[in-house]
């Protein structure tokens, strides 16, 4: 196989895992076809400066990416799902658009087809939007496509998000502050990603965890008081807050369980993907800089 003859469609590309799977793809050698809903908004721009192709397509237009899918070698799924409320998406909805892309994906003779699940994913947690993803992965198992299913755990960027408090010298997250927890970089997952598709004989029919470091919540506070030169505290989310928020206290109890910690290989994972970026040269890189910029508009605005 030749990867310049060969294109994957790549869902969700204007996004975090999905752009930085295109742009891996691209740097690896593949056409990379990325289906968007506005081809003239500045990330779709930006994407076709990378090489990158841009079609008009939406997951709620199956028509689009029965087109965007003609052709392809390749698919990398992903969705937007109700644990992102800015997408107005309800976990119908990532069932149906996760199932519907798989059937379009087998229809049009795709012959590697990722999807990206979550990490630690497991039936029966209670959670709707890891419910719809657990029956996503059933279906794509089921569906006869020859499949890998990566699951990636916690993203480092999530902790930048206003609510966990990095603006105010404090982390607040869901694991304990002695236990651990599995995180990766979104660039890593793009490039784990890629190799999976360059190995198709060797992750057909897989499913894991993709992971860089375990960490504590300790670990986490000490690690971004030294690469920022001031203290950060950590602690799990408070009591109160758990109360009121039902999804929020079923995360944490199923972290308690270690059902949403991260089953990843580390040391496979970093096999496969040697400059997989560690916690701290994910902040030498780009999170010391993003706390410092949040830092400073949380305290001019």
């Amino acid at each position: 196989m030749t990867k310049e003859n060969e294109t994957i469609v790549v869902l969700g590309a204007t996004g975090q895992q999905g752009g930085a799977t295109a742009r891996a793809l691209r740097k690896d050698g593949w056409n990379v076809r990325a289906p968007v809903r506005d081809p003239a908004s500045s990330k779709s721009r930006a994407l076709v400066q990378l090489g990158i192709e841009t079609v008009a397509g939406d997951y709620r237009d199956p028509a689009s990416l029965e087109r965007a899918l003609e052709g392809a070698y390749g698919a990398f799924s992903i969705q937007p799902s109700s644990g992102q409320p800015e997408y107005g998406v309800s976990d119908e909805d990532e069932l149906l658009f996760g199932t519907r892309f798989a059937d379009a994906a087998k229809r049009a003779g795709v012959r590697h087809f990722v999807y990206t699940s979550v990490g630690g994913l497991r039936p029966n947690t209670g959670v709707g939007h890891f419910e719809s993803k657990w029956k996503i992965e059933e279906h794509v198992r089921a569906s006869g496509l020859s499949a890998t299913i990566v699951r990636p755990t916690a993203f480092m960027e999530i902790l930048l998000l206003p609510h966990f408090g990095l603006a105010q010298g404090h982390l607040s997250f869901f694991v304990a502050p002695d236990r651990t927890m599995q995180f990766i970089a979104v660039e890593d997952i793009g490039a784990v990603v890629a190799r999976v598709f360059a190995e198709p004989a060797r992750f057909v029919g897989k499913t894991f965890d993709i992971a860089a470091e375990s960490l504590t919540g300790n670990d986490l506070a000490r690690k971004i008081s030294k690469a920022l030169g001031r203290p950060f505290t950590y602690a799990r989310f408070p009591a109160e807050l758990l109360a009121q928020h039902p999804v929020l206290a079923r995360l944490v109890e199923l972290v308690d369980e270690g059902a949403a910690t991260g089953d990843g290989d580390v040391a496979t994972i970093r096999e496969l993907h040697p400059a997989i970026l560690t916690f701290d040269a994910w902040l030498e890189k780009t999170g010391k800089a993003a706390i410092e910029h949040g830092v400073v508009r949380e305290r001019s605005s």
